[in-house]
């Protein structure tokens, strides 16, 4: 009996693009943002006592990125990324004056400077000086990357850059400080989901408890952080 030869099955490859490297980079603790120096009133909260565990900072952080801060920066990139480089300068005008305080507009605004520099230098793109998310958000559209997973990569390290100041001043284990980024994973991924497409109209914050933290920082006698 003659065997019939075995099947051979192809698989077509598809190159992978370097759009996620690229995210990668620019979201890295390694960007040279300064984004280690700001913790967005987290300090100011554990000088109080709002946060003392890691089940505390978890829900602080996990309220920023719902209704907070980083929700209004999320959508505030994904804004960015439908505008047209003639308006680009509104919406970050519109951006600033969003900020709840003098710290968080100083946060948004030299974060942003630092971003939009060293893009420029490295990718050579003519940017203009923009606050934090509209920067992003925009080198997302000029560089054709996808909002959804550029949106959801920044919240990330939002959440990661608040997690790495309360293991310093709560302190927490850094154990406990891998938990809670895991445990935000599936939200940051979810924001971005929702917030894709997302207008102007659609900022919004409602964590008064964060702003009022970052207004009483720039008072507070001992600090380690600029807000």
């Amino acid at each position: 009996m003659v065997m019939a030869a075995p099947m051979r099955t192809t698989t077509a490859r598809r190159r992978m693009t370097t759009d996620f490297l690229t995210l990668n980079q620019l979201m890295s603790p390694a960007f040279p943002v300064g984004a280690f120096a700001y913790s967005h009133g987290v300090e100011a909260a554990i000088e109080s006592g709002q946060i003392s565990s890691a089940q505390t900072l978890e829900a602080w952080l996990r309220a920023l990125v719902q209704t907070g801060g980083g929700y209004a920066d999320a959508a505030l990139l994904n804004v960015a990324f439908q505008t047209e480089p003639s308006a680009i300068e509104q919406v970050d005008a519109q951006a600033r004056a969003f900020a709840a305080s003098a710290e968080r507009w100083k946060e948004t605004d030299l974060q942003g400077a630092a971003f939009c520099d060293t893009v420029r230098d490295v990718w050579d793109l003519d940017l203009p000086r923009l606050c934090y998310p509209v920067a992003v958000g925009y080198v997302a559209r000029c560089m054709e990357l996808p909002v959804q997973s550029t949106t959801a990569m920044f919240l990330q390290a939002f959440v990661a850059n608040l997690t790495a100041a309360g293991l310093r001043l709560v302190p927490l284990g850094q154990l406990d400080g891998q938990k809670i980024q895991a445990a935000l994973m599936p939200l940051c991924r979810d924001m971005a989901e929702q917030l894709v497409g997302a207008q102007i109209d659609d900022v919004h914050s409602a964590t008064w408890a964060s702003d009022i933290a970052a207004m009483r920082h720039e008072t507070q006698y001992s600090r380690i952080f600029r807000t």
